[in-house]
């Protein structure tokens, strides 16, 4: 297979290129309408008794309170005639609106729950019909509408669940393009720095460009015939523009190498395409598997980054594959023009010598090297142990945020709010005197303020109705009730709360499902709780047996997920102590709170499978010239002095392009950016560094070990660094300390 990608790139050179740009045309006109697709939310299962509930309230009742306008008087109060008559007006006009319905006002109800405690501003609350997309859309709409001055007495602001959706929407674009705007030139200026040659620097680049021009163009195909999550456009931005850049960089790098040991321009091609070509194929395969896992999961935002992840992955390998090397034979050895005045010129022996002195450091005394990495690694990860998990809600967005505000009104100047309640909903006909005892018990749990029914409004310590009964929470073959609460949303309380309300006696043959916020939460830990062993399951078979096929061997699989798991337990248990603990929340901006449970999850499996990227491209130098007859100690230190520049570049690169999402106004895309760069760090420097080749020198020859029955299925069906010609790389060198230094790759 590589033997032909190879000779495609060397005799039809031009024509895959123009092929190449055909096809980036077409998915640039493609991909202009990748938003359009994309929908928020989808951190819900769609099985769970609480998405149950919201369907059949849709159904049934017109749909949950999604929109809440806070509305204040000019004048001071909201009871004064002028203010009253013109919040009619208001709930009139709102109730010609179709994209609206379940319209409730304090001036038709005069709740005072619906009236702030000092009488300055008052609710409307209402539900925006449509699926994601179209709530989506028509909450925008409806808040560029009515927000601001009202007929010149009212003013009115918008919260709730529709209105932190559109804001949410809103800044998912404004962090992609900053998040670009920062990663793309510094990534260039990186790439000039590594390589001294402005035209090699570019060819990455142009790898880059690609990538993200069709994870556009995926995303508008994917978006056209199932949900995905509107951020995944940061996520396959950030993970094509990075692997693009990792894969390319591989490939330039042993092109130049070819070069530089004295291969023809055909003979570099081909042995690049077999060495580096197939290192990118086996590191794609690893990253994807890991991404696959996400396909488990029941909620769309995770399946829509498992496979819109998978698909940018391979873009960026298959144009790495089939475009870098027709762009290598094109240029040849004008690869090297456009010299940078600090750039020496390329040798032919690529070892870097501060890498190499580490790996024989390390491999002379493997355990006092390795025991105070792993240490501080263990210690990063101890604030695990405290770990809390919540679902997104308005303080993932920046302060300033309209929808934020409102919800923080709501909070100081209201009693429990309709909009944070307790939705339970009978599809059964249910009579009045087992509907008011059931009420009753509901309304005796710790907590709750009241509980509204068809029946009448239920309180604590009330043995009868305490207020007037609402009709439109009653049809003939259902009921719908309303627990209001005084506890926090999504504390530990209100999940508390859940728990005890699915468990209160229901009427007879009434079988209630229970929704809300706090029982999306609920339900959400639960469903990722349920599917995370298959997952795992999953990531580490997939990954057990692409490194076997890759290495030959039972031991380098066990050894790196090992390695792996204890960097990203390191990563995540700082992202813990950051955003959970709350420490940096001043310097970066952000509101602590409990972690995002499926951007955790997320974070995990990208960051899982970046570590095996690096693992593959440091194993397979170590492993070509163990295949070569080398000892393990010396191809060892002679793969990391060849490749742990390459992987540190490479690292600091990828790093460079998730980091830059550390300036999103959005809390959970700055754990992302953070997580997954800081990941890619402690991958590269510490377990690459020093975890790897003390890990190789404890294990000695046992690292390439496998039972027979394996060898002989490796040697038949497996996948190694190989090909035509002998290796262009220098002998072992007796002590990397006396081989010079290349400024570049």
């Amino acid at each position: 297979m590589f033997e032909r990608m190879a000779d495609l790139a060397i005799r039809r050179s031009r024509l895959v290129l123009i092929v190449a740009a055909l096809a980036v045309a077409l998915m640039g006109v493609v991909g202009a309408g990748a938003f359009g697709k994309l929908k928020g939310g989808g951190f819900d299962d769609p099985a769970s008794p609480s998405t149950r509930a919201a369907a059949v309230i849709d159904e049934k009742f017109g749909g949950e309170t999604n929109l809440v306008l806070l509305v204040s008087a000019r004048d001071g109060r909201i009871d004064t005639p002028a203010a009253k008559e013109r919040g009619q007006d208001l709930v009139a006009d709102l109730k010609k609106d179709k994209r609206l319905s379940n319209i409730v006002s304090y001036w038709e109800t005069n709740s005072p729950d619906l009236r702030s405690e000092d009488g300055r501003e008052a609710l409307v609350l209402a539900h925006v019909r449509g699926d994601t997309t179209e709530e989506r859309k028509n909450s925008i709409e409806i808040i560029d509408e009515y927000s601001g001055t009202y007929k010149n007495a009212l003013t009115v602001e918008f919260g709730g669940g529709a209105a932190v959706g559109a804001d949410l929407s809103n800044q998912v674009v404004e962090d992609l393009i900053l998040a670009e705007a920062i990663a793309i030139p510094l990534t260039l200026i990186l790439l000039m720095i590594v390589f001294g040659s402005v035209v090699a620097a570019l060819l990455p680049l142009i790898i880059a460009i690609i990538a993200i021009i069709g994870s556009f163009a995926q995303l508008f195909l994917f978006g056209s015939i199932t949900d995905v999550a509107d951020t995944a456009t940061n996520l396959t931005t950030a993970l094509g523009l990075g692997l693009a850049i990792d894969y390319a960089l591989l490939m330039v790098s042993r092109f130049r190498e070819q070069l530089s040991a004295g291969a023809s321009v055909d003979d570099a091609v081909r042995r690049t395409v077999h060495t580096a070509g197939r290192t990118v194929a086996f590191s794609a395969a690893t990253v994807a598997a890991a991404l696959a896992a996400l396909l488990v999961f029941p909620h769309y935002f995770l399946r829509s980054m498992g496979f819109t992840g998978v698909g940018v992955v391979a873009i960026a390998a298959l144009s790495t594959l089939f475009v870098m090397p027709a762009l290598l034979k094109v240029l040849g050895h004008r690869v090297n023009s456009g010299r940078l005045p600090w750039a020496k010129a390329q040798r032919s022996d690529t070892r870097t010598p501060l890498w190499g002195r580490l790996a024989r450091t390390v491999m002379r005394r493997p355990v006092l090297t390795a025991l105070p990495v792993v240490a501080v690694l263990l210690f990063a990860a101890s604030p695990l142990f405290s770990i809390s998990f919540g679902t997104p809600d308005e303080r993932v967005l920046p302060k300033d945020a309209g929808s934020r505000q409102v919800s923080q009104v709501l909070r100081e100047d209201f009693g429990g709010s309709e909009d944070s309640a307790l939705q339970i909903v009978i599809g059964q006909s249910v009579d009045k005197a087992p509907l008011a005892s059931y009420a009753g018990q509901l309304a005796a749990l710790k907590g709750v303020e009241r509980v509204e029914t068809s029946a009448g409004v239920h309180t604590p310590g009330q043995s009868a109705a305490a207020g007037p009964a609402n009709p439109a929470l009653g049809r003939p073959d259902a009921q719908r009730i309303s627990v209001v609460s005084s506890l926090t949303p999504k504390s530990e309380a209100a999940e508390t709360l859940v728990k005890q309300v699915r468990s209160v006696t229901p009427p007879p043959g009434a079988t209630p499902l229970v929704g809300g916020n706090d029982a999306v939460l609920v339900d959400a830990k639960e469903s990722i709780a349920d599917k995370l062993p298959l997952a795992g399951a999953l990531i580490v078979l997939t990954t057990f047996l692409l490194l076997f096929l890759f290495t030959g061997s039972i031991v380098q699989p066990l050894r790196a997920l090992v390695l792996n798991l204890i960097s990203l337990a390191a990563t995540l248990g700082v992202m813990t102590w950051i955003f959970d603990d709350g420490h940096l929340s001043s310097f970066l901006g952000f509101t602590p709170q409990p972690m995002e449970m499926t951007m955790a999850v997320l974070m995990f499996c990208i960051a899982f499978g970046l570590s095996m990227d690096y693992e593959v491209f440091v194993t397979s130098r170590i492993k070509e010239l163990h295949d070569q007859g080398a000892d393990n100690e010396t191809a060892v230190v002679d793969g990391l002095g060849h490749t742990g520049r390459i992987v540190s570049a490479a690292a600091m690169l990828l790093a460079v392009s998730f980091f830059a999402f550390g300036t999103a106004k959005l809390s959970f895309m700055q754990m992302f950016g953070l997580g997954s760069g800081l990941a890619i760090l402690i991958d590269a420097i510490a377990v690459r560094g020093v975890l790897v080749p003390a890990a190789m020198r404890l294990l000695g020859q046992k690292a390439w070990y496998a039972p027979g029955f394996l060898r002989r299925f490796h040697g038949r069906y497996g996948l190694s660094e190989g090909g035509p010609g002998p290796v262009s790389v220098p002998g072992p060198a007796a002590d990397p300390t006396q081989v010079k230094d290349s400024t570049r790759v």
